[in-house]
């Protein structure tokens, strides 16, 4: 599988783009809970934190995603317009009493829960890739 889309800056765009990477997952005889689970999920934290922290929603702004297979990995890049953040200092336990009741700051701790390397790169544009060994 390589997939190489763009999509604005809609999250009514990430249902439809994540059923399609998940069928793309079947296809490639991963586990019943890297299909529904692993993938659905961060791949959905991920986009949703590119459209509404990174492009803060702006409808003149796009985000990317590319996905990539080997025979030893399956790697998401999402590409947004934003600045970025410092991946590096989100380190909130969303399970913990005090946060526990929070709406949002669950995304990169679901990411780096359900993948096996979640990294961030900057330059021109903020970069966010998600890596699941095979």
């Amino acid at each position: 599988m390589a997939l190489d889309v763009e999509i604005p800056s809609d999250v009514k765009q990430i249902e439809p783009i994540v059923s399609l990477v998940t069928e793309h997952c079947r296809k490639l005889h991963l586990s019943r809970r890297q299909c529904s689970l692993n993938i659905p999920v961060a791949l959905s934290e991920a986009l949703s934190n590119a459209i509404i922290c990174g492009n803060r929603e702006d409808p003149q702004k796009h985000v990317r995603l590319r996905a990539t297979v080997s025979d030893t990995a399956l790697v998401f890049d999402i590409v947004d317009e934003g600045r970025g953040f410092e991946m590096s200092d989100v380190s909130n336990d969303p399970t913990t009493e005090e946060s526990i009741e929070a709406e949002d700051g669950r995304g990169v701790f679901l990411m780096r829960k359900l993948m096996d390397r979640v990294e961030q790169f900057k330059g021109p544009n903020n970069v966010v890739r998600l890596t699941l060994n095979r």
